[in-house]
């Protein structure tokens, strides 16, 4: 019998990872492009749309439970994003870091037009009662019904306001992360 022919020697190319693909500058330079405002004001105001949803003790939990799953998840989600480009990291990790961007977006996106739907649905099924009245209600056209009063009324109209806000905040970062992807 023959001996097994001996294991050619590997080659060192199949082995390796791709480098790092980011065309966003790391550290705090990325503060001063347009991506990472966008991604502090994805932060800012999608901790706002959360704070002003919990704020209206959650009248509806059906559909503000989606509302405050997203607003967290994508804060918590685009705040490490931002620190791993601040702190360099990104460029650590073997990756795509320019699909990766438009990814996740692309399901922020999502996630946040049905979150601002389902908030806009919440406010506007309200019905409003003054102190000292009673309500009759009949069959409501939409098939939800609230009741806020002036204060809650008034937190969930400006939380659908924010929430609005962050979807194009994330719809513009896709936007740039598409042609950053695309180059």
């Amino acid at each position: 019998m023959s001996e097994p022919a001996a294991n050619p020697a590997v080659n060192p190319a199949a082995t390796s990872f791709p480098t790092a693909t980011i065309t966003l500058p790391l550290g705090l330079g990325v503060l001063r492009t347009y991506s990472g405002a966008l991604v502090c004001l994805e932060i800012l105001f999608g901790a706002l749309v959360w704070i002003l949803v919990a704020s209206s003790n959650v009248p509806v939990p059906l559909l503000q439970g989606w509302v405050m799953f997203v607003s967290v998840t994508t804060f918590v989600f685009s705040s490490a994003y931002l620190a791993l480009l601040i702190t360099g990291l990104a460029d650590r990790i073997n990756t795509d870091w320019n699909f990766l961007d438009l990814f996740y977006h692309f399901i922020a996106v999502l996630f946040y037009f049905a979150a601002f739907v389902l908030e806009a649905a919440t406010t506007a099924a309200v019905i409003k009662i003054l102190p000292n009245q009673t309500a009759c209600i009949t069959k409501p056209p939409g098939n939800i019904l609230t009741f806020l009063d002036g204060r809650q009324y008034s937190i969930n109209v400006v939380a659908t306001i924010f929430a609005f806000v962050v979807t194009l905040c994330y719809g513009c970062s896709m936007v740039m992360g598409f042609k950053r992807w695309r180059k």
